[in-house]
Order: C-alpha cells, then structure tokens, then sequence
C-alpha cells in the first residue's frame, strides 16, 4: 500500500478538493481487497445497512427518484460492521494517515464505508455533495474511492469540479436523476470542464465531502467495482441527520453530541497515538 503522501499530493488536494492516487494497491492487494469484499456482500445478501432489511436499492428516504437511482449502483454501507475481513481493510491506521494529512485533521473516524458496484450499462450519478447528508457538519471531511476493477470513461469513471469544495455549502442541494440539478445552487461550475479520474484497479481518489463530483454512465457489459469509504474528522458533533445511523442509536443523541461511539465510528488515527 502507497500510504505516504508527498507534499505535492497533500498541497494538490488542498487545492483542488481532491486527489488521484495512482498504484496505491499492488496487485495481490487488490486481489485481497476483492476477494474479501465479495465476500462480505454475498453474506449481507443484499441488505444495505447492517441495522435493517432496507435492500440496495430500495428507496432510503433521500432519493425521490428510487427507481432510477436503483441502476446506478448496488450500494452496501458498513460492511466493516458484518465482516471481519473487511474490517481487517477499513480499520487500518495507514489510511486513516492518508485521511489525516490531507484533511488536516488531528484524528480520523470512519463515518461509513460502502461498496459500490455500477452494473452493466448502470444510469449515471448525478453530480453532487456528501457532507451536506451526514450527520455532522465539518468542512474537512473527506472519502476514499478505491477502484477494484479499472475504471474508463467508458464503464462510469468518477468526475470532480476543481476547487468547488471552497465554495460550496453545508446544505442538502439533493441528488436525482437529473444530472446537472445542482448548477441551479452552484451555476459558478454548471460553464466549467471538470476533470475525470481514470484510474486503474488498484488506484484510488480521495475527495473532500464539499467536492462537487459525479460518476458517468456504465457503457459496457462488464461491472465497474469499488470500495469507498467516508472519513470524519474527530471532534465532530451530531447536527440532528439521521443518514446511516441506526434507529435506536439515533434515538440516543441530541444535537451537539459528540460523535465518538467506537462502535459505530472508530477512531483509526491520531498523530498523537500513532
């Protein structure tokens, strides 16, 4: 694994709102990687969320548009929650290093992973943001994006706007199935090119929460596999969303509560600890 950034890499995300990492997996990483992934999605036999029967692609309370939305990908969250092997992956200190140097962050905290697999000829995914969904309100948050297969232009590679995570908002500007909706918030980037991460298996990007990004159109009868996974930085506080958290646990917050649960966000690095 290629877990030490260069100062450039770092200086290139802070500027821009995200970064490509190329060669961050070797091949039996990936192997790995995919190999335990599959895995772990059979045995969760298509249940979204460890915490309910909710199946990916059924409708999740944040997209009007279930049906179109339900062929853009499968979507697991928190498999490291149902699978020791994946935990094993998600859980290791060096990507929360990553996490943390580009962030600025002291310490980091997975929010949640997810897998996310684009079928044959899968919709597109309209541009929007992450952050603006989660449970916490935090401009530094960021992903992970690991491809697992190579990613094209061709079977729906990942598209970032440079720099839009200075101007956008911690408001939900909501995603559907019209591609460019979010240019009625942000017409700044709806004249801009943004620029596409094609990227082998092994690869992978990393984007800040605030980044305007979209994925394309899966234009082949192949798969398009990956395994992503949301960062918090430590600190964070609960802003009243109930996005991934699970009923009961919802139930228990109140807002301004810190979000330090090691069982639902593990801390996975601190530059004081590790």
């Amino acid at each position: 694994m290629r877990y030490n950034l260069t100062a450039e890499e770092i200086s290139s995300y802070r500027t821009n709102g995200f970064l490509i990492v190329d060669d961050f997996l070797n091949e039996d990483e990936v192997k790995l990687w995919k190999d335990t992934i599959d895995l772990a999605i059979t045995k969760r036999q298509g249940r979204k969320f460890p915490h309910s029967e909710v199946k990916t692609g059924d409708s999740d309370g944040i997209n009007k548009d279930a049906e179109y939305f339900g062929k853009v990908f499968d979507q697991i969250i928190n498999l490291w929650m149902t699978d020791e092997g994946v935990k094993n992956l998600m859980l290791d200190k060096r990507l929360g290093k990553m996490a943390a140097d580009l962030s600025q962050a002291e310490g980091i905290r997975i929010w949640h992973d997810q897998s996310l697999v684009k079928q044959p000829w899968g919709n597109p995914t309209s541009w929007h943001l992450d952050t603006p969904f989660w449970s916490f309100n935090d401009r530094e948050a960021l992903s992970i994006w690991v491809a697992l297969e190579d990613v094209t232009l061709q079977n729906g590679c990942l598209y970032f706007m440079p720099g839009s995570n200075k101007d956008t908002e911690l408001v939900e500007p909501g995603i559907g199935s019209n591609m460019g909706d979010i240019f009625n918030s942000y017409p700044k980037y709806g004249s801009k090119d943004p620029q596409p991460a094609v990227i082998k298996a092994g690869s992978c990007t990393f984007h800040n929460g605030l980044t305007i990004h979209a994925a394309g159109v899966n234009m082949t009868p192949r798969t398009r596999k990956a395994m992503t996974c949301a960062y918090m930085p430590d600190g964070a506080v609960f802003n009243g969303k109930q996005n991934v958290l699970s009923d009961d646990y919802f139930k228990s917050l109140k807002i301004g509560d810190l979000l330090d649960n090691e069982e639902q966000n593990p801390l996975i690095y601190h530059k004081n600890r590790d």
